[in-house]
């Protein structure tokens, strides 16, 4: 695991129809209840085991700072309606996006603790559609699992 990146983001490729129910536990805990909705969360071992559990069903990365940034930006929403994005983060103490991307991707901010910021990002089915396989893991030909190709799938989901 490289040092510069604390944070992982993780996506719901398949959904939660017909699945046993202790890994629906482990996506409902990881806030990934939804087909193609993202989180990010902090690269622990903790987290790593849920993963590792429902990594039959979702497909994590590291989180970069520029793929958070195009996240928070385009997908992010605020926890009240009545408030503004741009206001939910400076009420956060962040001027921009950016900055509150840097510190998601470096592990200062927790997603789902930061007051007045939804810790879900709904993401819409890739544009182009997937290039592999989306039962079978990345070792095995599809996206699946711990992927490094998983940016770009997301940049088409944005």
């Amino acid at each position: 695991m490289p040092d510069d990146n604390k944070s992982l983001i993780v996506v719901n490729i398949r959904g939660t129809i017909n699945i046993p129910a202790p890994i629906k536990d482990t996506l409902a805990k990881l806030r990934l209840d939804r087909r193609y909705t993202a989180t990010i969360v902090a690269d622990t071992p903790v987290i790593r085991g849920m993963l590792n559990k429902a990594k039959n069903y979702v497909a994590w990365c590291h989180a970069d700072p520029a793929l958070v940034e195009k996240v928070v930006e385009k997908r992010g929403r605020s926890a009240e309606k009545k408030t503004s994005q741009d206001e939910a983060l400076s009420a956060l103490g962040f001027e921009n996006v950016k900055a509150f991307a840097k510190a998601i991707s470096d592990g200062n901010v927790v997603l789902g603790k930061a007051e007045g910021v939804k810790p879900v990002f709904r993401l819409a089915p890739p544009r182009g559609g997937f290039r592999r396989s989306t039962k079978r893991m990345r070792s095995e030909g599809g996206v699946l699992g711990e992927n490094p190709d998983l940016p770009k799938l997301i940049e088409a989901m944005i």
